[in-house]
């Protein structure tokens, strides 16, 4: 890659990883042939590699992106926050409560009487 064209490219993006992503989706694109996209959109390619056409395209602005604006997150307080609600599976009625005692009781008549 040319650093000369780096520098520029950097100069139009702003932010080195958008660049990136920039120049590894477009070499992507050219080097997938048989389309339109794959041609260079840029006249004087000549012994350039796919990325510096890449960084050319950028810098002549053939090739144009969008930053995406900013949201500010906010973190939710603790008073909105719904508490978890109790299962259903620890809850007893009094008709379990019934057969467990009876089933309790029936079975230790059993072992005592064996």
């Amino acid at each position: 890659m040319n650093a000369e064209l780096v520098k520029k490219a950097l100069e139009k993006v702003l932010n080195a990883n958008v660049l990136v992503n920039l120049v590894s989706r477009r070499v992507r694109q050219l080097n997938a042939g048989g389309g339109g996209l794959s041609r260079p959109l840029i006249a004087n390619v000549g012994n350039l590699g796919a990325a510096d056409v890449a960084l050319g395209e950028i810098v002549e602005d053939k090739m144009g992106f969008e930053m995406p604006e900013i949201e500010v997150l906010t973190r939710p307080n603790g008073k909105s926050r719904k508490k978890p609600q109790p299962s259903a599976r620890n809850k007893t009625g009094p008709a379990d409560e019934e057969n467990v005692e009876n089933g309790f009781a029936a079975r230790k008549q059993t072992e005592t009487s064996s």
